[in-house]
């Protein structure tokens, strides 16, 4: 797989599946926080299946 994520991108899923992973030591402490690591892992990897499956892409194109 490709990667289909910009810089940009990324940076913004890492910091809000932290941020929701965060839920599940402070604040409600509920589980639902664990959600945040579907953002977190995509944007460690760069690629979101969604994206793949919409066609959206929103990392540069890079020349040949």
């Amino acid at each position: 797989m490709s990667k289909n994520e910009g810089t940009l991108d990324r940076a913004l899923r890492v910091i809000l599946g932290l941020a929701l992973l965060s839920l599940v030591f402070v604040g409600p402490q509920t589980l639902w926080g664990l959600i945040g690591l579907i953002p977190l892992a995509t944007g460690l990897v760069g690629v979101c299946p969604i994206y793949s499956v919409l066609g959206i892409k929103t990392c540069p194109v890079k020349p040949n």
